[in-house]
């Protein structure tokens, strides 16, 4: 469907077999499984630490790709509305060379889960959450292969802007002296739902007036977009939308769990987009 892999990436870290990412990913999934067995009668671990110091990680890597992305595509001229693959020279490999990372950043944020599963946050592993992290590295896996500039530098970039203000808030809400003033959660939420739309409707805009970009690669990033749409929007409904249970309102704060340095009813989210969890 998406013909032949673009040579300009052969040789790169983990892209020339499908087999490094496919054991990762199946890694991933058996350590989420593993790991609540291991922890059911455990006590939780704290991680605080930890916990700060890889949120920080994740936001300065983010910003670094979101500077180079739009330093490279103000560099090679990108078209907004549509660019292919070949006509910018060596913005187009600058562009590559940044994608690659944001790929295996999605290895690295492999940790939200397993952070979840030590601090025995069970309620946190929903469906959108291990559905979104395990298709995203699998995903950009093919991305690099076939596409690693051109189109595919929008989405990455809008990811990595909110994922700079989403991983320095989860770092600064780990601090309990913090957290009074993180008022802006649920615009977060909302930043997050205008991202995915913007996205598709970049994507789409390249088949609507195409300029050589693969229109199969176009659909099918519609496709999965809209997936996450629809469960996103299911996500916001439930957590902000609807009365919270009497176990919520019962609740004091010094009780409320905290996931990934936030109180259970806040958003959940992991690499760019967020959990689908019930409001509590």
């Amino acid at each position: 469907m998406f013909g032949p892999r673009d040579a300009r990436v052969r040789g790169w870290f983990l892209l020339d077999s499908y087999l490094p990412t496919f054991f990762l990913t199946g890694a991933y999934l058996l350590c989420i499984w593993l790991g609540n067995k291991f922890m059911k009668d455990r006590p939780p671990f704290s991680l605080r630490a930890h916990l700060i110091v890889y949120n920080l990680g994740i936001t300065l890597l983010s910003l670094y790709m979101l500077i180079e992305l739009i330093l490279a595509t103000w560099e090679g001229g990108y078209n907004l509305q549509c660019q292919n693959l070949h006509s910018a020279g060596e913005a187009d490999m600058r562009v590559a060379k940044v994608l690659w990372w944001y790929y295996f950043s999605k290895v690295i944020e492999f940790m939200d889960t397993i952070f979840f599963v030590l601090r025995k946050k069970r309620s946190q592993i929903t469906f959108l959450h291990v559905y979104h992290h395990a298709t995203m590295f699998n995903i950009w896996w093919c991305v690099l292969n076939w596409i690693p500039c051109g189109q595919s530098f929008f989405g990455p970039t809008l990811n990595s802007f909110i994922h700079v203000l989403m991983y320095s808030y989860y770092g600064l809400s780990v601090i309990p002296s913090m957290r009074k003033y993180l008022w802006w959660k649920k615009y977060l939420t909302q930043a997050q739902l205008i991202q995915f739309l913007l996205t598709i409707v970049h994507t789409l805009s390249a088949a609507v007036k195409p300029c050589g970009f693969p229109f199969g690669c176009l659909m099918f990033q519609s496709s999965y977009m809209a997936t996450l749409v629809i469960l996103f929007i299911n996500f916001y409904i439930k957590t902000y939308q609807k009365a919270p249970s009497r176990t919520a309102i019962e609740e004091t704060p010094d009780t409320k769990q905290i996931k990934n340095g936030f109180h259970k009813d806040c958003f959940a989210a992991a690499n760019g987009f967020l959990n689908n969890k019930k409001a509590q």
